[in-house]
């Protein structure tokens, strides 16, 4: 009998044909990477930012989270000066409507002091509702952190310099008057404003604005 008999006992097996790729899962070409699997597609890469791609911030970058902190301090302080200003401009108002009504004649010097506290109660109490808008602005920027855009961001940064500029021309008032006491308010009112201004042009500041929302 021969080793080539199918029917041989002795002889080798024969051999099996090679096995097909079950269904379901592509061929292989050798020296090829395997490739991602059926039903996980790939993640699309969000758009770069200066530096290279990055991937989305899932938390406020911390940087800004002392910006809005910061935010909340200036509306904290703007909404007590003008409060204590609207309480000036009523006292000085209170105070005018005196002088008037011991006014005789035109010629009173008291119809001269309640004209000027007239007109000074009124540039007092304009003051005091300035401030008292600016702070509705500091509040209202501050929770718009979590989800504005584009808009908040440019509108931080401009009120952010605006407050520094203003930060160091009272600082150099400060200087100038040679008090160690009248320096201090201006110095950390521009060291706010700058943390304000720069925490939105950073990258991670930038990234945070730029972020897909849904």
């Amino acid at each position: 009998m021969s080793f080539g008999d199918p029917n041989n006992p002795y002889g080798p097996p024969p051999q099996q044909p090679p096995a097909a790729p079950g269904y379901g899962y592509p061929q292989q070409t050798p020296g090829v990477p395997p490739q991602q699997g059926y039903g996980y597609p790939q993640q699309p890469a969000y758009p770069g930012y200066p530096g290279g791609n990055q991937m989305v911030p899932q938390s406020m970058p911390g940087l800004l989270v002392t910006a809005r902190v910061f935010l909340y301090i200036i509306s904290a302080v703007q909404i007590i000066g003008g409060l204590v200003y609207l309480y000036v401009a009523a006292f000085v108002n209170d105070v005018s409507d005196s002088a008037d009504s011991l006014s005789s004649s035109s010629n009173d010097p008291f119809s001269d002091i309640g004209d000027i506290g007239g007109a000074a109660a009124g540039l007092i109490g304009g003051l005091a509702i300035f401030l008292l808008a600016l702070a509705a602005l500091s509040i209202t920027l501050g929770v718009k952190f979590g989800r504005g855009g584009q808009g908040v961001r440019i509108t931080t940064v401009i009120y952010g310099a605006l407050g520094t500029i203003v930060g160091l021309l009272l600082l150099f008032i400060g200087l100038d008057s040679g008090l160690a006491s009248a320096t201090i308010f201006p110095l950390l009112w521009v060291a706010f404003g700058a943390v304000i201004t720069a925490a939105p042009v950073v990258p991670s500041g930038t990234a945070w604005f730029n972020r897909p929302r849904y």
